[in-house]
């Protein structure tokens, strides 16, 4: 094995060959181009993390307000960060999917006889997800001033309007942390998708690429490539995220309607008022 390493790689094309990808159309459109592979990766990911979301955020909320089932909780993230993404989604592809009977098609991002498959990765990568959005939303539940919750019992409020109107907008900045983690984690290890049958995504490049490493467009520089779209990709939607979390989240909370002075620029000093009050 190693030989054979040693061989193709005497062989793989300089990396100036990478830029000359990205120039040809070619490798931008139809059915296999750069645009569809980054739409299956966007869409798979959008899935993915909603649906993580939908699950971890109500646990979350429930555990950091009742203190409920705490070593559940960091006992399954803790547990979840260590399965190995490949070996499971290998794992499910054997066992799981023939159960599946599902033939769905959805145009353009999941064919004919894919939905087994395509069922089998949102699962594992669900299973990644999680953990990060579970333990930020109790972690910032559990941070919330207990006074604020004191406050809102005192006026009369239920537990779950405590949990909506309270502690949710307070530990919502720790919230979003964990949902970019998801998300980035996401992006990033959704390359094993291109490895089970009749899916798509990035990680299509990378595959295709190592049974053709000598290949000049299909080959290394397609790898290359795929990789660099990848980490665009999560750097941009990182910064999107950002963005989104600045707008969101309450400026009392982020600083964001703070005011260094709050005395008006042509207020005079006091020290100025009273030698004037002298005179």
């Amino acid at each position: 094995m190693k030989t054979q390493l040693r061989a193709a790689g005497n062989g793989l094309p300089g990396l100036d060959r990478v830029s000359l990808w990205f120039n040809d159309p070619a490798n931008w459109w139809g059915p296999d181009g750069l645009v569809a592979r980054i739409r299956e990766h966007m869409v798979y990911t959008v899935v993915i993390v909603a649906v993580a979301v939908l699950i971890a955020l109500p646990v979350g909320l429930f555990v950091g307000h009742t203190g409920r089932g705490v070593f559940v909780v960091v006992g399954l993230a803790n547990g979840l960060r260590a399965v190995p993404t490949l070996g499971l989604v290998i794992l499910l592809v054997v066992w799981l999917s023939p159960k599946i009977t599902i033939t769905t098609e959805i145009p353009y991002l999941v064919g004919r006889g894919a939905m087994p498959y395509f069922l089998v990765v949102v699962l594992t990568l669900i299973l990644l997800a999680l953990p990060p959005i579970l333990t930020n939303t109790y972690a910032g539940v559990q941070n919330v001033d207990p006074a604020a919750r004191d406050a809102a019992r005192g006026m009369g409020m239920t537990d779950r309007q405590v949990i909506t109107k309270v502690e949710f907008p307070c530990a919502l900045p720790l919230i979003l942390s964990g949902i970019r983690s998801a998300t980035l984690q996401v992006i990033a290890t959704l390359t094993v998708a291109a490895y089970v049958p009749f899916l798509g995504g990035l990680g299509s490049y990378i595959r295709d690429g190592i049974g053709a490493l000598n290949d000049p467009v299909f080959g290394y520089p397609a790898m290359v490539a795929g990789g660099i779209v990848v980490a665009v990709l999560a750097v941009l939607t990182d910064g999107l995220l950002n963005l989104v979390q600045r707008f969101v989240v309450s400026p009392g909370l982020s600083g964001r309607g703070s005011k260094r002075s709050t005395r008006p620029r042509n207020t005079p000093e006091p020290f100025a008022e009273a030698q004037l009050a002298d005179a």
